[in-house]
Order: C-alpha cells, then structure tokens, then sequence
C-alpha cells in the first residue's frame, strides 16, 4: 500500500520533472514573488500555458500565490519541502 508521503513525493517529483516548470521554480528562487506575466516573459512561454504550469506547482504545494488588485503574484513557499530545496541546489 502506498502512503501518503509516497504520493506527496511523487506529487512533487512528477511536478519537477517538467524543464518548463523547473524554469519558473529557478526563476522564483532568484526573485522575490513574480508576476505571470513577468514569469511568462522570462521563459518564453504564453500566459495560458505558463498559467497552467503555475497550477500544476501550486497543487504541488510547490508555489504560492497572491492576488494584488488584478495581478497574480507566485513566489516561493516560506516553508519547502526538502525535495525542491535540493533539487534548486543541485540544478542551478
């Protein structure tokens, strides 16, 4: 039977495996929060389509998110899990 840390790290890992979305995690840890846009610009990709990887972070626990005004703002959790910490480190 698979636990739930299994599927926690399974969560993350298949969230990371994606070079587009390790693209905004490195990004993320060089900034303070970003916008989408801003986001998007950098790893040149459309809004839609970095909207939809910034969602699959979030559901991995992997960003956060705050809305200012009409602006989305992702940054980094306070409090990471082990597993992206290393794997920034590791991949820079």
């Amino acid at each position: 039977m698979v636990g739930d840390r299994d599927r926690e790290a399974e969560r993350i890992l298949k969230a990371l495996a994606n070079r587009r979305r390790f693209s905004i995690l490195q990004f993320l840890n060089t900034r303070k929060s970003a916008s989408v846009g801003d986001i998007a610009e950098r790893i040149h990709l459309s809004f839609a389509a970095t909207s939809r990887h910034l969602r699959v972070l979030a559901n991995a626990d992997l960003v956060e998110s705050e809305q200012v005004n009409t602006t989305v703002n992702y940054s980094l959790p306070k409090v990471r899990h082990a597993i992206l910490d290393t794997a920034l480190r590791v991949f820079r």
